[in-house]
């Protein structure tokens, strides 16, 4: 992202098939990063209805999504002059 703008070098972007696995995934992100002494400067509310959870990690935002959220706002298509980086599930699973 840096290339494109100036306020992070990563967005993760993922996404939920409910609002309560997107809170799931937030929450776990949130508390797995939280084990290594890192806290999002950004502080969702519990049980969000939004359908959109943004953990800002300083250098990493991660956009938590509902499905139909993540498809509406597009954000890949919007920041499409940025490298993307995919990580394997594999990689993902073993930590």
């Amino acid at each position: 992202m840096r290339q494109v703008c100036n306020f992070c070098d990563y967005f993760v972007i993922a996404s939920g098939n409910s609002l309560r696995q997107v809170n799931a995934i937030a929450d776990a992100i949130q508390d797995k990063l939280s084990e290594h002494k890192m806290v999002s400067l950004s502080k969702p509310g519990a049980n969000d209805e939004s359908g959109w959870i943004v953990l800002d990690y300083s250098v990493v935002v991660v956009h938590v999504f509902y499905k139909p959220m993540r498809e509406f706002y597009n954000l890949e298509h919007l920041w499409s002059d940025a490298k993307k980086v995919r990580i394997a599930q594999k990689a993902l699973s073993s930590r």
